[in-house]
């Protein structure tokens, strides 16, 4: 069956979104909507009259809060407690503000420009998603038997205030010394809610109630060698497209959101390797290694990534995509993840996650020697956030070099 062509106005939505988070609202201009859109201008007017009417629609399309604050509480709410949820959500919430800078900026400077009804439709807009995580905190904050001077709406719109305060400040201002980290603001900004919000508790992000608050850092989860190996081999009997997934990952170290975002002429054979343009802010580029974790799959010339994308018969320009071609959504990738690690489990006896394979890349390349500020370059982190992964590779370097002793003779 023929995928459905969308409609001219579903179509049009989608590229004024697009072009808004690419360039703002200012600078982007009906022609270009329009252009992007596969119609003519006219078309546009008729349909929408003009940008703000556009902008209009673009903001009263429930599906955009709807997908954007459903990923962030899903991902967030597998913490264990309330410290690691608080911590997740705004970690994500200023990774989601980070993919369109153009358009938050934007709303936040120009919101003042706006019809009445654009801003009564964004202020809408925010105040549904934010009852939709109040309502998850409401669950969190019951299940610990806390108690607190504010509602959960209060908590979640004072900690989004500071999420786009911080963003729109370290994203527009030069020479201004914030944090060293943005780790380190997230921590105190959890720090500053989990005590302003409940003075009383007893509160501990370990579950140990002794009072004191820490926020607990990311725990370093990397996989072993035979189950990476068992993803390999399965992924590779479900097909083509999931072969390339697994190898991305693991080869390349890719998080999540960068594989979403990868595209077909991101993918560049170079001697002696094949790399891959990682469009981020860095803009840095990571080769795919031939070699992970003992086998070898492929070269440069001729690996699962490569072999996927010789198969192709489609236009769509990303490297992912869905049985429709169009663009994988991070939904029907993990559906995708979760096929592939299928029956398998960790050593602590859980399922595999996608995250835990940029975890792996990173611990096997500090294994093969590879210098902390250089693997910084490749992956996009801090010195600091990989020193977590440089101690795992210490520690594993050690249990393998007391395994080679116990191998010796006496």
């Amino acid at each position: 069956m023929p995928t459905p062509r969308k409609s001219t106005k579903a179509r049009l939505i989608e590229a004024a979104l697009d072009l808004f988070a690419e360039r703002g609202v200012t600078e982007t201009t009906t022609k270009a909507v329009a252009e992007r859109a596969q119609v003519n201008e006219v078309t546009l007017f008729r349909n929408f009259g003009n940008k703000y009417r556009l902008l209009l629609a673009v903001i009263q399309d429930s599906a955009v809060f709807a997908r954007l604050v459903h990923t962030l509480v899903e991902q967030a709410s597998a913490r264990d407690n309330l410290a690691d949820f608080l911590q997740e959500y705004a970690q994500e919430s200023l990774r989601t503000l980070k993919k369109a800078p153009d358009l938050v900026r934007s709303i936040v400077g120009e919101a003042g420009n706006y019809p009445g009804e654009n801003r009564a439709a964004l202020g809408k807009g925010l105040s549904e998603a934010n009852r939709y995580v109040a309502d998850y905190l409401d669950k969190a904050i019951a299940k610990e038997g806390l108690v607190s001077n504010l509602t959960s709406e209060q908590i979640v719109n004072l900690l989004n205030f500071f999420l786009v305060g911080y963003f729109i400040v370290e994203s527009s201002v030069e020479g201004y010394t914030l944090w060293d980290e943005e780790d380190d603001f997230l921590e105190s900004l959890v720090t500053l809610f989990l005590q302003g919000s409940f003075p009383s508790s007893d509160l501990s992000s370990d579950g140990t109630g002794t009072g004191n608050i820490k926020v607990k850092t990311e725990k370093v989860e990397d996989l072993p060698a035979s189950l990476v190996r068992s993803l390999f081999l399965q992924s590779k009997k479900l097909g083509k497209q999931e072969y390339a997934l697994v190898y991305v990952l693991f080869a390349g170290g890719l998080s999540l959101e960068e594989v979403l975002q990868l595209e077909i002429s991101h993918s560049v054979v170079e001697p002696p390797q094949h790399i891959l343009h990682i469009n981020t802010d860095t803009g840095r580029q990571v080769p795919l290694n031939q070699w992970v974790m003992g086998f070898r799959y492929g070269s440069k010339s001729n690996n699962p990534l490569i072999q996927w994308l010789k198969m192709r018969k489609d236009d769509n320009p990303a490297v992912f995509i869905n049985d429709a071609s169009d663009t994988i959504t991070d939904a029907e990738l993990q559906t995708m993840w979760e096929e592939i690690s299928f029956d398998l489990l960790t050593p602590q006896g859980e399922k595999p996650t996608i995250n835990q394979a940029r975890q792996t890349w990173c611990v096997e390349m500090l294994m093969r020697g590879m210098e902390l500020e250089d693997l910084s370059i490749l992956s996009g982190m801090t010195t600091k956030q990989l020193e977590k992964y440089a101690q795992r590779a210490r520690n594993k370097a050690a249990l393998e070099a007391a395994v080679r002793l116990d191998q010796k003779k006496v």
